[in-house]
C-alpha cells in the first residue's frame, strides 16, 4: 500500500476497527474511507455495491461484525449468523467485483472445534465440533475465511483472513448484558470496589454511562443493588440480615461464570492493529501457501492466527484484575453457569515467521484498559462504546 491508497475500513467506530484506524493515521496513510451502520448498512447488498461504485477502494480491512460474549452468543443465534454472513459475503464479492488489490478478513480463534489440540494450529479448522454457544458466529466466520481462499483460487484475488485471539483496549465493550470475559471482569470489579466504599456517586456516574438493563443512576439504592445482584456483584448481608448500606467500607463478592479454570489468551488491541497493517503491507496470498503446513495439492487453511502464545486462567486473570483495581472482597465462581472451551490458545509461529511479534504484556493492557475505562465514565464528551461491533 502507498500512503495515499485508497483504504476502505469497515467498522471504524469499534475496538477494533478505532486500533486500525488509529494506526493506519500514525503511519501516514491520508486517504481512509469510513462509513457509519447510519451511513451505510453492511447487510444491504445493493447498498454495499453502490457504495464501492462510488468510493472505488483499492483496499479493504473488513473490521465490522456482530460480536458479544458467551451469553450474546447463545441467545441472540440467528442475528450472529446472518449479520455476519451478510456483511462478509456483500463486502469480500464486492472487492472481487471492483477489482479491490487487497481485503483483509477479521474472524476469530473462536472458528476451533471446543476440544481442539493445544495450541492451535491453522490446520486445526474444521477437524472436531464447534463450541455451541459460540456456533453460528464461528460457522459465520469459517464461511468468510472459505469465501477469501476460495475467491483467491478462483480468481486470483489476495484476500487475507486473519484470527486474532480475545481481544481487549480502548472503546471495548463494557455492557455487562453482551460484554467479553475481560471487559466484564474489570467493570464487574471497578462497581463492586465503589461499592465497598460506599462510593454511591461513582456507582450512579457508571450506571449513567451505561446503563443495566435501563437502570442508571437515577435509581434508588435498593434497585441498583438489585440490578448489581443480578450481574454477579453482591453487597453481602450483615450479621442481623439487613443490607450495611451505610457502612464506609462494605464486605462484597463479585461471581464468575464457571469454574474459573477456563484457559484464555488475550491481545491488546493495538497490538493486533499493528499486526493487521503489516500483514496489509507485507504479506500476500502466495506468502501464506508457501508456508510449511499447507498442502500444494489441496490449498487450505490459508488464514493466520493472530495473538501473543501465552495463555492465562480465568481464575488468575480476575485475581490480576482484581489487585489493579484495589478490590478486598471476594471472587466467587459459579459452576452451574456455562463456561465455554475449557482452552483456548494459539499457535502463532506462522506469522511470528513471516516477521510479526506482540510487545504489550497482559498485566500493563490491564491497566491502560482500566485507566481508560474510568476516564470514559467521566468524560461526556466521549462516544459510546460501540457494542456489537468488532
Amino acid at each position: 500500500m502507498y500512503k495515499n491508497s485508497k483504504i476502505y475500513l469497515a467498522g471504524h467506530l469499534g475496538l477494533v476497527g478505532s486500533a486500525i484506524l488509529n494506526n493506519l493515521i500514525e503511519q501516514g496513510y491520508s486517504n481512509v474511507v469510513t462509513r457509519t451502520h447510519k451511513d451505510l448498512d453492511l447487510t444491504d447488498c445493493a447498498a454495499v455495491e453502490n457504495f464501492f461504485k462510488l468510493e472505488k477502494p483499492q483496499y479493504v480491512i473488513l473490521a465490522a461484525a456482530k460480536v458479544g460474549g458467551i451469553l450474546a452468543n447463545n441467545i441472540y443465534r440467528a442475528e450472529f449468523i446472518y449479520e455476519n454472513l451478510m456483511i462478509q459475503t456483500n463486502l469480500i464479492h464486492q472487492a472481487y467485483l471492483h477489482d479491490v488489490k487487497k481485503l483483509l478478513f477479521l474472524g476469530s480463534t473462536c472458528i476451533y472445534p471446543k476440544n481442539s489440540p493445544q495450541p492451535i494450529k491453522e490446520e486445526y479448522l474444521l477437524t472436531d465440533t464447534l463450541e455451541y454457544t459460540n456456533e453460528p458466529y464461528a460457522i459465520a466466520k469459517i464461511a468468510g475465511i472459505k469465501m477469501c481462499e476460495s475467491y483467491n483460487l478462483q480468481y486470483g484475488t489476495n484476500f487475507i483472513a486473519v484470527m486474532p485471539t480475545n481481544l481487549y483496549g480502548p472503546k471495548d465493550n463494557f455492557h455487562l448484558e453482551n460484554s467479553h470475559v475481560l471487559p466484564a471482569l474489570i467493570r464487574k470489579i471497578h462497581l463492586a470496589k465503589c461499592l465497598e466504599e460506599n462510593d454511591w456517586e461513582a456507582i450512579s456516574e457508571d450506571l449513567n454511562r451505561r446503563p443495566i438493563h435501563g437502570i442508571d443512576g437515577s435509581q434508588g439504592k435498593k434497585q441498583i443493588l438489585y440490578t448489581l445482584k443480578e450481574h454477579g456483584v453482591c453487597l453481602k448481608a450483615t450479621s442481623d440480615g439487613l443490607d450495611n448500606t451505610l457502612e464506609t467500607e462494605q464486605p462484597v463478592s463479585v461471581e464468575i461464570w464457571g469454574s474459573g479454570n477456563q484457559i484464555r489468551e488475550f491481545l491488546w488491541s493495538d497490538d493486533l492493529a499493528e499486526a493487521c497493517v503489516f500483514i496489509m503491507e507485507k504479506i500476500d496470498f502466495p506468502d501464506l501457501i508457501s508456508l510449511d503446513g499447507i498442502p500444494k495439492n489441496e490449498i487450505r487453511n490459508t488464514h493466520l492466527n493472530i495473538g501473543t502464545g501465552r495463555e492465562i486462567s480465568i481464575a488468575h486473570l480476575a485475581e490480576i484484575v482484581k489487585i489493579i483495581i484495589k478490590f478486598k472482597g471476594e471472587i466467587l465462581f459459579n459452576t452451574s453457569k456455562p463456561e465455554g472451551t475449557p482452552r483456548k490458545l494459539t499457535d502463532v509461529s506462522k506469522l511470528n515467521k513471516l516477521g510479526w511479534k506482540y510487545s504489550v504484556e497482559l498485566d500493563e493492557g490491564i491497566h491502560r484498559l482500566y485507566k481508560w475505562y474510568k476516564s470514559s465514565i467521566y468524560n461526556k464528551y466521549l462516544k459510546e462504546d460501540s457494542a456489537g461491533i468488532l
